[in-house]
């Protein structure tokens, strides 16, 4: 396995992490409203993890990103009044970047 994609899915779980604790936090602050999707945690960065849970985890991301931008389209002044939103929104962000980094790495290794 691509040394690249190790350390990509390493920080990937990483951020996942982040993402759960700012899930936790929004649905603290946000008892009454829907709370942010579930993001699996991968057990490990290994190709056969890879394989097994990427496209659910895909998937899961998309849902992600498509909630965080039902929160923006609040209003511009709610993200930044609210911490827990713009901690949701910066992990999914982030996330969203390595996911974009392990497809292209993927693409190219499999060529």
């Amino acid at each position: 396995m691509d040394v690249r994609l190790v350390q990509l899915l390493g920080s990937f779980i990483g951020v996942t992490s982040e993402y759960a604790l700012a899930r936790l936090e929004y649905a603290l602050k946000h008892p009454r409203a829907a709370a942010p999707p579930v993001i699996a945690r991968l057990p490990d960065a290994s190709e056969s993890t890879l394989r097994l849970h990427w496209p659910s985890v895909e998937t899961e991301l998309d849902a992600a990103l498509r909630f965080a931008k039902h929160l923006r389209q609040r209003g511009g002044k709610y993200e930044a009044e609210d911490a827990s939103v713009g901690w949701l929104g910066r992990t999914l962000k982030e996330l969203d970047q390595y996911a974009r980094a392990i497809r292209w790495v993927m693409t190219v290794t499999e060529r």
